[in-house]
This record gives C-alpha cells, sequence and structure tokens, in this order.
C-alpha cells in the first residue's frame, strides 16, 4: 500500500462525507486494510487533511506561477492562468473539493501554515493583475478585490461544473476571460 494511494481515497471520502463526517475506520475501508494497519502509513486524519491541501496546493501554485512568471502579455497570461486553474480544479476535483471546502477541519496551528501557503496563490493572481494594470492593458481596478473575484468565479466551479456538460473546462475558462477582460457593457454602450 502506498501512501499516495491512501491519501487519494481519503480525498474522495472528504469529498463525498466531509472532513468531520469520514473516521479513520472509513479510510482504511477504503483501501483495504486494518485500522491499525493505516497508522503505520500515517499519523493522524489531520496528517492526512494537510497532505491533501498541501498537495493541492503545490499543484496550482506551480501552474499559476508558470503562467505569472512568464514573457507573455498580461491578457494573454490572465487568458493561460484561468485556463491553468479551471483545468487544475476539473482534473482532479477531490483534490480541488478538499482544498476549498475542508481546510478548515485542520486544528488552528495548521490552519494558520495553510491559509499562509494558500495566500501564496492569492498573491500570483494579485501579481498578475497588478501587472495588467501597470502595463496599462488592464483599467485600474482593486487587484485584491479583483483576485478574490477571479478565484471565487473558479472555485465555484467544484459545485456546478460536470464533465460532459454544456461546456468543457477550457470552454468555461474562456468565458471567464472575456467576462474579465471585456465586461458585460455592450461595446459602444455607456454604462448608467
Amino acid at each position: 500500500m502506498k501512501r499516495a494511494d491512501i491519501v487519494q481515497a481519503a480525498a474522495q471520502i472528504f469529498r463525498q462525507k466531509g472532513y468531520h463526517a469520514t473516521s479513520m475506520q472509513d479510510i482504511a475501508d477504503a483501501v483495504h486494510l486494518q485500522k491499525a494497519s493505516l497508522y503505520h502509513h500515517v499519523e493522524s486524519k489531520q496528517d492526512i487533511l494537510l497532505e491533501i491541501l498541501d498537495h493541492a496546493l503545490e499543484r496550482l501554485t506551480a501552474d499559476i506561477s508558470g503562467v505569472v512568471d512568464s514573457d507573455l502579455s498580461p491578457t494573454l497570461k490572465l487568458r493561460l492562468a484561468l485556463r491553468a486553474y479551471t483545468s487544475r480544479l476539473n482534473e482532479d476535483r477531490d483534490l480541488a473539493a478538499v482544498l476549498l471546502l475542508e481546510y478548515r477541519g485542520l486544528d488552528s496551528r495548521l490552519r494558520a501554515r495553510h491559509v499562509a501557503r494558500r495566500d501564496r496563490v492569492d498573491q500570483l493572481w494579485r501579481k498578475l493583475v497588478q501587472e495588467g494594470i501597470d502595463a496599462g492593458e488592464f483599467r485600474r481596478v482593486d487587484p485584491v478585490l479583483t483576485s478574490f473575484a477571479l478565484l471565487g468565479v473558479q472555485n465555484w466551479m467544484i459545485t456546478w461544473f460536470r464533465d460532459g456538460g454544456r461546456l468543457t473546462a477550457a470552454q468555461a475558462a474562456e468565458g471567464f476571460a472575456d467576462l474579465f477582460l471585456k465586461g458585460l457593457v455592450a461595446s459602444g454602450e455607456a454604462p448608467e
């Protein structure tokens, strides 16, 4: 039994039942181990949750930082970052759901550590928005508010997006990019 298999099974159960409703016995059953044997691979349910959160953040950070640190235009970076982020959320929905919904299950010390790591992802989006403003490609907006909006739109996909639905994840990302880059006002029409 590999630790990664245990962590992946736990992510699936946490997504389905929630962190607090999941027992170590549930996890042991999912990977066909005795509960006592499970403890040879992991220390605790907190240990598993933290590993899931760290793994998910590492993947998102790598995806987004690769785009943000590139030499592309801010407009293209925004499109590619949206595409990378939505793709990652869709690629492993169990990890994404646990990352976005279950982090509150961490004890206060571990939660503070996690939030500091999560804030690095937020900073990448803020950096991208500020770069677009500084380059004159984006109008002057609040980078913090804008990054929260960008993340909120994408993160909420875990509740409504379905493979085989009307849109692919890439099409959703393009729709988000168009919405953020062009807004809702029709060309030539002045907002009230």
